[in-house]
């Protein structure tokens, strides 16, 4: 009997859990449209997220089976709640995982790349300077495409269908245009390997930005012809446009100050100073040197303003046009304009298709900015480009618009009716002071668990400084760089050039300002993938809901946020090819060794870590006597204890593993640990050197009580189309056959 009530008392509360999430869900039942894109970007996630790359069955055959049975289940039960939750889930996750698979092969594979010195022709696609570490124009960087190795090997070889990067020499001066047919001797490298398993995949990035790897010119470019019109008009107006107005700008604001103007005014980013760059991250503004929805907000609404002016002093088209609809299209058009002169980069894109939904409401007469207008711009990007997803530009820019539309949704009343109550200049002033508090607020906080993720800092005054920068760039910056632009074809742009320096020197001291102050920049480790995930879910479940259960998406936000110091971080390090290591030494990072890539692995480890790196010892051990080197006599061999676990690392060794260790030293060793092969040294030891990370990648050691345990990156990627082959080696460059 007993049984039997419980039984009945399990049975009555789930029912009774089921009708009240029912409830709320009908409640909801208009924003259910929003989770669209969230279950698409949950199906590109796991695409992305798998270790082993499907099939065309597994990628493309069984996604469309999964939308065939959906769509019939809408139709089925379009009249439940719930029928309408599974099936519209399960089509927007197929829908994801296919078009994830099908932007992966769009793609051709990764090329084989010459290791040693080699001559290559092709065609200059764009050109960017290069700022050098202190902070002048050290280079330029051209990107070639079109790229043909002259090799033997590489003879009659078909053009690489992907670009190159390639450095120009510091004293090469030589006038270059898009379109232009070179030659050069470079040194070239395949997309590096991640510094450690887990870390920023610049193979995938460089294999969905159609790369095929970068290169220093080892002697000065030589022009074979000029460019051609049959190549494009992007790069035979666009770019020269580009490089014309970058040339104007500097010419008459040198220096940081003419960088970041060039910036905003044609995207050309690269040669903005480090220190300038370090500045603007400690002080929250790093966004105003990124042309994204801000930009493009101010140019449109610029030019919007205008537009509606000139209609209202024209009385005629005042009393007859829809003035308010034709000034939201023609300043549309101007801002696709500016962000085709900025580059067309995927923040640029993402506002535009916003900006473009925008001009719609205004023509039809809803509002302009609302959740189901992001959804909709969302769900666009991922079908073009669902790579983008993983992206800190994706994750950044619809993080920062939800929750502004969510806040605003909540806020709005409140503010409106203060704003109505206001009278005279004070309060005016008092509620764009209010405004701008905030939206800085709210983008600032939905994206600042993001950029714990990608750049591993907190930056706590990030309010603080957007309440200056922002309204300085809205009325003074942007204003003069469009005035700028008009000027030129008459030649007297510095009427507004150089008023609009001042506006940037200005900023460049809040930025500095507020970058000196204590604890402008708090350093944070490594946030695991699932902790990301965890904080995009619950900022999603916090925005899409209006009910008050949407709060229960803190929890997952402040999991996520809480998940560094949740995550066992490794207690060795090796480099991708084995010849730097570093090992955690309770609140130090130690690292030795010799590395091609030494200075990005370093500058990769010390974000994960949180921690500066710091020399072994020369001899002796550290405090805590974790780390001991030298101590038989050997300079290079050092020794790793914890947890009852003892690792030996032979750092440097000059015989490249000829000189074998010996068999005493060997003993007892848990792992052992070389920066050159060990051949026949330690044969009964847990063994890791130069061709195990050859083969595996960079690896992570675990002295555990149970163990050592060795985390590969190999393990961690898996077998995907753009993991290239040990020691970087892509796909051979076949030349032609007889028939072709």
């Amino acid at each position: 009997m007993k049984e039997a009530s419980l039984r009945e008392t399990i049975v009555f509360l789930k029912s009774d859990l089921l009708t009240a999430v029912t409830a709320l869900l009908l409640a909801e039942q208009r924003r259910l449209v929003l989770w669209g894109p969230v279950g698409m970007a949950l199906g590109v996630a796991g695409y992305f997220g798998l270790r082993q790359e499907p099939s065309v069955w597994g990628g493309v055959a069984l996604p469309m089976l999964c939308i065939g049975a959906a769509l019939v289940g809408l139709w089925r039960g379009w009249q439940s709640v719930w029928g309408r939750i599974v099936a519209g889930g399960c089509l927007a996750v197929a829908v994801g995982f296919l078009v994830a698979w099908l932007s992966t092969y769009r793609h051709p594979p990764m090329p084989e790349l010459p290791r040693r010195a080699v001559e290559i022709t092709g065609t200059v696609q764009s050109m960017a300077a290069v700022a050098g570490r202190d902070g002048a124009v050290s280079a330029r960087m051209v990107v070639l495409a079109n790229a043909r190795f002259e090799t033997p090997l590489d003879a009659d070889m078909l053009p690489l269908k992907r670009t190159l990067r390639v450095k120009l020499k510091p004293d090469d001066t030589g006038d270059l245009a898009p379109g232009d047919e070179v030659w050069v001797r470079v040194m070239l490298m395949p997309p590096p390997f991640p510094a450690f398993p887990g870390g920023r995949d610049l193979q995938r990035e460089a294999w969905f930005a159609n790369s095929a790897g970068y290169g220093r010119a080892l002697n000065p470019v030589e022009r074979l012809s000029v460019s051609s019109r049959q190549r494009g008009w992007i790069v035979t107006v666009l770019e020269p446009l580009r490089e014309t107005l970058d040339t104007r700008i500097r010419a008459v604001l040198p220096g940081a100050v003419g960088a970041v103007a060039s910036t905003v005014l044609t995207g050309e980013s690269a040669s903005v100073p480090r220190a300038v760059r370090e500045d603007f991250a400690a002080s929250g503004l790093a966004h105003l040197l990124a042309v994204a929805g801000l930009h493009l907000g101010l140019v449109m609404g610029l030019l919007m303003g205008l537009f509606r002016l000139g209609f209202a002093l024209w009385e005629w088209a005042a009393l007859r046009w829809p003035c308010k609809a034709l000034s939201a299209l023609l300043a549309l058009v101007g801002g696709a304009g500016y962000a085709m002169l900025t580059g067309l980069h995927l923040p640029v894109i993402r506002s535009l298709i916003m900006a473009s939904i925008a001009v719609l409401g205004i023509a039809v007469g809803r509002r302009i900015v609302s959740m189901r207008g992001l959804a909709l711009a969302a769900t666009l990007l991922l079908l073009i480009m669902p790579e983008e997803l993983l992206g800190v530009a994706f994750q950044m820019s619809f993080a920062a618009v939800m929750a502004l539309v969510a806040g605003y949704e909540v806020l709005g009343p409140w503010f409106a009716g203060y704003r109505a109550r206001a009278t005279g200049m004070v309060h005016w002033l008092v509620c764009h002071l209010i405004a701008l508090a905030l939206t800085s607020l709210l983008a600032g906080l939905a994206t600042l668990p993001i950029v714990m993720a990608h750049f591993g800092q907190i930056q706590p005054f990030f309010v603080l400084a957007n309440l200056l920068a922002v309204p300085l760039m809205a009325v003074w910056i942007m204003p003069l760089g469009l005035l700028a632009l008009l000027l030129m074809p008459f030649h007297v742009e510095a009427m507004a050039l150089t008023p609009m320096g001042w506006g940037i020197e200005l900023v460049f001291s809040m930025a500095h300002g507020v970058a000196q102050l204590p604890a402008a920049r708090v350093s944070v480790p490594h946030m695991p993938t699932w902790g990301l995930g965890a904080v995009l879910l619950g900022l999603c479940w916090l925005c899409l809901w209006r009910q008050r259960w949407r709060l229960w998406g803190v929890v997952p936000v402040a999991l996520g946020m809480l998940s560094p110091l949740l995550l066992v971080q490794p207690d060795i390090l090796i480099s991708p090819d084995g010849g730097l290591m570093a090992v955690r030494d309770g609140g130090h990072l130690l690292v030795a060794g010799r590395s091609r890539d030494s200075a990005a692995v370093q500058a990769a480890w010390t974000q994960a870590f949180a921690r500066e790196p710091e020399p072994f010892p020369v001899k002796g051990q550290t405090p805590d006597g974790v780390l001991s080197c030298g101590e038989d006599g050997d300079p290079d061999i050092c020794f790793v204890s914890k947890n009852g676990r003892m690792a030996l690392l032979r750092v440097v060794d000059k015989t490249d593993g000829m000189a074998r260790l010996p068999d005493a030293l060997c003993a007892d060793m848990d792992a052992v640990i070389s920066s050159a092969p060990l051949r026949d040294s330690c044969p009964n030891e847990r063994r890791l050197d130069r061709f195990s990370a050859w083969r595996e990648g960079a690896q992570a050691v675990y002295l555990e009580k149970q163990g050592v345990r060795v985390v590969t990156d190999r393990a961690v990627r898996g077998a995907r189309p753009w993991v290239m082959k040990p020691g970087g080696h892509g796909m051979p460059n076949l030349p032609l056959a007889p028939s072709e």
